[in-house]
């Protein structure tokens, strides 16, 4: 159950690209741990028509300014009179790694030296930070989510079933079956690296036994709407509510978990209602709860939070490359399970997942936000399947 190692993302052909286009911006890969960042780079520099310099600063010890002037220079050497691609892997792991990068990108454009730069790292948040520090209008974002149906599929051969129960982290893929082994890894090798090394390396994070909670109690509540005062209620010594909101945007920056905020016409009612919370991918769901699969999709009311969280997560990581927002909705009683808004247009989404709840509020939506569209995936016109897949149009 290995999967085919040649098996490449769309993400490889994006990187191509820009590797081969003349120097303009820094690009920057950045997205979840164990999600292939690194892979794909591999693959893209066996195609690159450039001369190339790769470093894994991951795998370096003692790396500092010095060591990244070093490998810059190496790089510098091989663009004499031509174009040339330095790549840095793991970059977040250099102190102070954004203003050296701008220094020395700012030097290559006053001597009109063609070094194309690409940046990658496991850290959205230390990297946002980095990037948002010194690099402003130098850098593109490239972003590798978690894998879809379709790519589990083409390169592990998942069913809707496995994508359902293991979720996109083809690096757990060869563990398929072997439940005990892959929720070990999942917990160990993805879920607590991404807590230690990444979240809490952060400063900002100033109680970090109340941000694990917060990421164990959202996850066992993917794709449930929980109040700020029944999460402040289950959490010890959580300060306030807007602790719980800054430690659910540092987790979902991570790629763990958000809290998905209400729609509304109007932007201060929608930040301030109760989040709907959300999983990044369905296996963090089932590591949390330590579930076998199979046992887990076999309970109705398990299956349907899992169906519900499947498409939640599949949304999250379209938004990020095609620009729409996600929301929730609910009147009352009245509720639509995700809601999608792209510049005036408005899509809303009902799933039916097999759990008992009511359908009466697609229809109100519409008929409150006239214009909006509507879909019902898991009906015989939009299965969850076809969904999943990515043969659906929302836009």
């Amino acid at each position: 159950m290995s999967g085919d190692k040649r098996y490449r993302r769309a993400l490889v052909d994006t990187l191509i690209d820009r590797m081969n286009e003349p120097r303009r911006f820094i690009q920057v890969l950045t997205g979840p741990r164990q999600t292939g960042k690194t892979t794909a780079l591999k693959q893209a520099l066996m195609d690159v028509e450039i001369a190339h310099h790769y470093a894994d600063i991951d795998a370096t010890e003692a790396v500092n300014r010095d060591w990244l002037r070093a490998q810059w220079e190496i790089a510098r050497a091989l663009s004499a009179g031509r174009p040339a691609l330095l790549v840095l892997d793991e970059i977040q792991n250099i102190p102070q790694w954004s203003r050296a990068v701008k220094a020395l990108w700012d030097e290559d454009a006053w001597a009109d030296r063609d070094l194309r730069v690409v940046l990658s790292g496991s850290s959205a948040l230390l990297l946002q930070s980095g990037l948002s520090e010194s690099l402003m209008g130098r850098f593109e974002v490239l972003r590798s989510p978690h894998w879809t149906l379709r790519e589990m599929r083409d390169a592990f051969d998942y069913s809707l079933e496995d994508y359902l129960g293991y979720g996109g982290y083809p690096g757990a893929a060869a563990l398929r079956g072997d439940d005990d082994r892959w929720l070990a890894y999942l917990n160990d090798a993805i879920i607590e690296a991404t807590l230690s090394r990444d979240v809490l390396a952060v400063e900002a994070v100033r109680k970090p036994a109340v941000l694990r909670m917060l990421f164990q109690l959202g996850v066992s509540y993917s794709a449930q709407e929980l109040s700020y005062r029944k999460m402040l209620g289950q959490l010890d010594d959580a300060g306030n509510t807007s602790t719980i909101a800054h430690y659910l945007n540092l987790l979902g920056r991570a790629g763990l978990l958000c809290g998905l905020q209400k729609y509304s016409q109007k932007l201060i009612r929608s930040r301030s209602s109760s989040p709907r919370l959300l999983a990044y991918d369905t296996s963090l769901v089932m590591a949390v709860k330590r579930a076998q699969p199979k046992d887990h999709l076999a309970d109705p009311a398990q299956r349907g939070h899992i169906v519900e969280s499947a498409v939640g997560a599949y949304l999250l990581g379209r938004s990020a490359s095609e620009g729409f927002e996600l929301f929730w909705w609910r009147e009352g009683d009245l509720e639509v399970d995700y809601v999608l808004r792209k510049g005036d247009r408005s899509l809303a989404l009902e799933v039916k997942s097999g759990r008992k709840k009511s359908t009466r509020g697609l229809p109100e939506f519409i008929l409150r936000n006239p214009g909006a569209r509507a879909l019902t995936i898991g009906s015989p016109e939009t299965p969850l399947e076809a969904f999943l897949m990515g043969e659906v149009e929302l836009f």
